[in-house]
């Protein structure tokens, strides 16, 4: 741990050399994962030519390593740095509301660099942002990404104790941040619908959540005007009282609000995941 945060001392430009010579690995000599990767951008965008694919699949894998060199560099990045690189706005759709007391919940999807954006919001509001997250396998990287996304007070919480604990915190104001396109376990009640022009399974515990107890949902739209800097301007997606809504109504609004993200910001999405492994039942043989 004493070398990976004497590594993050490097400044954030030496720290893209390194991103450099991964990304030249990780494309053209490993190919990680470069079938799903082209697959998953080809599905999302049948209208594009195959030159067209392969560069949005290479400015994505740009994106991956140099997302991996901020998240080390976020271990011990200072906040003037931080507010600096990481820069959201409407943030008063956030903080205002949670200064006089409400629960906001933050749907997001998996753009580059989510991480940051974490770690930006927390050192604004400490303690009053939870992340619901899933424990990482590999208990070295589990402690160095609490060490990064705890280090300014922010809560963890792990996905399959959540709602215990929403329960015993139920009245204390905050900003919730679901991980909201992650694809469900097999035990999960999921909701399926198309996503990116595939029949794709969302969990919808954030939509349950906001109607049971009456929270307002925001979405940050995610982009990357340059290397190492971030802009993430929120979004009304719901507002309270849900007495009327329809079903999976706040669902369909961040699937709306993610595919505009993607579509507008390509390469800033996380391509890699295998997003569509699980079929819906009705089309399995």
């Amino acid at each position: 741990m004493l070398l990976f945060r004497l590594f993050s001392k490097l400044p954030l430009e030496v720290l893209f050399i390194f991103s450099d010579l991964l990304y030249l690995l990780a494309y053209y000599v490993l190919g990680y994962r470069k079938k799903i990767v082209l697959s998953n951008i080809k599905h999302a965008f049948p209208e594009k030519s195959d030159n067209e694919v392969k560069s949005i699949a290479r400015k994505f894998y740009r994106n991956f390593t140099d997302s991996m060199a901020e998240t080390v560099k976020l271990l011990t990045m200072s906040e003037k740095e931080l507010s600096r690189r990481f820069v959201a706005k409407n943030t008063n759709l956030v903080f205002d509301k949670v200064d006089i007391g409400e629960i906001v919940i933050g749907m997001c999807g998996h753009f580059f660099n989510w991480e940051g954006h974490l770690v930006a919001v927390s050192s604004k509001i400490s303690s009053k942002c939870e992340t619901v997250y899933t424990k990482l396998s590999q208990p070295f990287f589990e402690k160095v990404m609490k060490s990064i996304r705890c280090r300014f007070g922010a809560m963890l919480t792990e996905r399959k104790s959540f709602q215990r604990a929403f329960l015993r915190q139920r009245n204390q104001p905050r900003l919730i941040v679901l991980a909201a396109d992650q694809r469900p376990n097999l035990s999960d009640i999921r909701y399926w619908t198309e996503f990116m022009n595939r029949e794709t399974a969302f969990f919808e515990g954030g939509e349950k959540l906001a109607k049971k107890f009456n929270c307002r949902v925001i979405y940050a739209h995610t982009s990357k005007p340059k290397r190492g800097h971030y802009i993430f301007e929120y979004q009304e997606i719901a507002l309270p009282p849900y007495t009327d809504d329809s079903p999976h109504s706040i669902t369909d609004k961040f699937i709306f609000h993610l595919e505009n993200n993607i579509r507008d910001c390509p390469s800033l999405y996380l391509w890699s995941h295998n997003r569509w492994k699980q079929k819906k039942p009705s089309l399995v043989n």
